[in-house]
């Protein structure tokens, strides 16, 4: 990697955990899966993908490890995947607003297939069905966040990585 790309990817990830606790105050809302959607669109795949890593690498630091760290390392990298190859098909930010609903919606659903590793399936469905409210904020949340501020943050982010970035 470049140092260029080091930067990059070390100000992505501060991004990242600021916005994180810049709305921690407010359950389940987040701009944590925005962030990540626009660097997967303008940034690459590659970076986006270790924008997500170091972000959460950062959230054990902050937080602790339990088992809700494999379900961050699996599910945020997955967005960043899944974002990057649904963006040629995706042409309006409703598209991108669709698949942040959805991701935030199953959020909970995945995280309980993660738990139910650990503490069998009756506890995960419990863990799902407990947080099935949570979820709902989480993916109105998202669709309204994304529907909101994709476009104008993309345009804005596109044409700073155009000046500083790929120069």
């Amino acid at each position: 990697m470049k140092v260029k790309d080091v930067v990059i990817v070390g100000l992505m990830s501060a991004a990242l955990t600021a916005g994180k606790l810049a709305l921690s105050f407010m359950p389940n809302v987040e701009i944590v899966t925005l962030f990540l959607m626009l660097f997967a669109v303008t940034l690459g795949l590659k970076r986006a993908l270790l924008a997500s890593i170091v972000f959460v690498t950062t959230e054990i630091l902050l937080y602790g490890f339990s088992t809700w760290v494999l379900v961050y390392y699996a599910l945020w990298p997955c967005l960043v995947v899944v974002t990057t190859l649904l963006s040629r098909m995706i042409k309006s930010e409703f598209g991108y607003a669709a698949l942040a609903g959805i991701f935030g919606f199953s959020f909970g659903f995945f995280s309980a297939v993660f738990e139910s590793f650990f503490y069998g399936p009756a506890y995960g469905i419990a863990y799902w069905l407990r947080g099935i409210t949570f979820d709902v904020v989480h993916g109105a949340s998202n669709f309204i966040i994304v529907l909101m501020l994709f476009s104008p943050l993309h345009n804005m982010l596109k044409a700073q990585a155009a000046r500083f970035i790929l120069n």
